[in-house]
């Protein structure tokens, strides 16, 4: 008889061979027809150009501080409302443990409300859209052809 631990290990097993077989799979149903637009290098669709040790603007990097902190922050709140939303404790103090709990609630979402505020207030919220630049990348289709496919699915 396999313990505990033999079980989650043949679950683990299971798991791994699962995606070892449909990794497998795919790649036997899937089409194989590289060429060299497909072979390029590129990101989130569109062509690099110059150097990849160009610097980003840190608007990027502290928005998604922000967005970190905040999400994370809120994702605290689910644990904390199973603990603190049951009844057999709010019912053996008399209701104080559900005033104690909503007040709590209160306080930290009204830190994280000040917080948002300074974050804005400062302007660390504020978005400066820089121009695109579009690629130009050489093709056998027609332009003309890129048109009608753009003008088809315009609403």
């Amino acid at each position: 008889m396999l313990s505990d631990f033999g079980i989650l290990l043949l679950f683990i097993l299971a798991a791994f061979a699962f995606i070892g077989i449909v990794l497998f799979g795919a790649s036997l149903l899937r089409p194989n027809r590289p060429n060299v637009e497909k072979n390029s290098t590129y990101e989130s669709g569109e062509e690099p150009v110059g150097n990849a040790n160009v610097q980003f603007n840190i608007r990027f990097y502290v928005v998604a501080l922000i967005f970190v902190l905040f999400d994370v922050e809120l994702v605290f709140l689910f644990p904390w409302s199973t603990v603190f939303g049951q009844a057999s404790l709010i019912k053996a103090t008399g209701g104080l443990w559900g005033w104690f709990a909503l007040a709590e609630a209160t306080l930290f979402v009204v830190i994280l409300a000040l917080g948002l505020a300074y974050v804005w207030a400062k302007g660390y919220l504020d978005w400066v859209k820089p121009q695109p630049k579009i690629p130009t990348i050489e093709t056998k289709v027609p332009a003309d052809l890129y048109q009608k496919v753009n003008d088809r699915y315009k609403r």
